[in-house]
């Protein structure tokens, strides 16, 4: 599965944006997607994440009810829709898929995208 992160940029607080991950793959469908952060100086930190199915979703404290994690699987994307962002929220976005359960955690991820720049202006 190759993912590819869209979407990013400069914002002021308050304000939304919308990420984009495409995938490759026919089997897109069938695995749990998640975002996750890494701001500089700092670890990589859960954001979000969607089942296979879509059925199911999991936030970080951090973001509930600012986010919002779906998936189209007839156009093998992934979407997080965020809303009233803050400073805290500047960071690099990367979008991550796995074969199976959503997780939590950056280590049960075994694809990854580039990351996409997010930067929130005071």
């Amino acid at each position: 599965v190759q993912l590819v992160e869209s979407g990013g940029g400069l914002v002021q607080a308050g304000g939304s944006l919308r990420l984009s991950c495409a995938a490759s793959g026919r089997t897109f469908s069938s695995y749990s997607m998640a975002w996750f952060r890494q701001a500089p100086g700092k670890e990589r930190e859960f954001v979000a994440t969607v089942s296979w199915m879509g059925g199911n979703t999991i936030y970080a404290d951090s973001v509930k009810g600012r986010f919002t994690i779906s998936r189209d699987n007839a156009k093998n994307t992934v979407y997080l829709e965020m809303n009233s962002l803050k400073p805290e929220d500047t960071a690099v976005y990367y979008c991550a898929a796995r074969n199976g359960v959503a997780y939590t955690t950056y280590t049960n991820y075994a694809y990854w995208g580039q990351g996409t720049q997010v930067t929130v202006s005071s």
